[in-house]
């Protein structure tokens, strides 16, 4: 309970931070556009700090990281678990693999991950991703009733709607 709270209050306001329940938690390591970042779940069991959590890399966020990267991070952190047992120990684990990234992730190649796009238009120009497609105005209910008055039914405007009026 006591260090439930603990990471409660630590990382409150922390975006990598997640608790999944009150006995398993995330945290990503390095920013969401980092190809070096990953994700860490660590659960405890009924025993826990006498006996070690379950840490995982099986997340979704963690696809494009090879099994063996994975093990090694996971051989590294298991002898951070070994070197606190029958401690709390989940934030020491999170702490390290931040502190240590740049280390797990060492034997990470960083162009990994290929998007399909780029797979599938092979031969087409690439379009900066800079440029935003134009949005589309949006009209209020009123705005959109008035212009369905002034328009017939198929959508056109009467004619001499832009006339000048000369006589007023």
């Amino acid at each position: 309970q006591m260090e439930l709270e603990a990471l409660r209050s630590i990382y409150e306001g922390d975006l990598c931070f997640r608790e999944l329940s009150p006995v398993s938690f995330q945290y990503r390591i390095g920013e969401s556009g980092d190809p070096k970042a990953f994700l860490i779940e660590v659960s405890w069991p009924e025993t826990y700090p006498q006996t070690a959590p379950v840490i995982s890399m099986d997340a979704f966020f963690n696809n494009t990281i090879s099994s063996a990267i994975k093990q090694s991070i996971l051989d590294k952190l298991m002898v951070e678990v070994e070197a606190n047992l029958g401690t709390a120990m989940t934030y020491t684990l999170f702490e390290y693999a931040k502190d240590n990234k740049e280390l797990l992730m060492e034997n990470q190649p960083v162009n990994t991950v290929t998007s399909v796009s780029n797979s599938i238009a092979i031969g087409t120009p690439h379009v900066p991703a800079s440029k935003k497609k134009d949005k589309k105005e949006q009209l209020s209910k009123t705005q959109k009733r008035k212009l369905a008055d002034k328009t017939d039914n198929k959508g056109e405007l009467p004619r001499g709607w832009n006339w000048v009026d000369v006589i007023k």
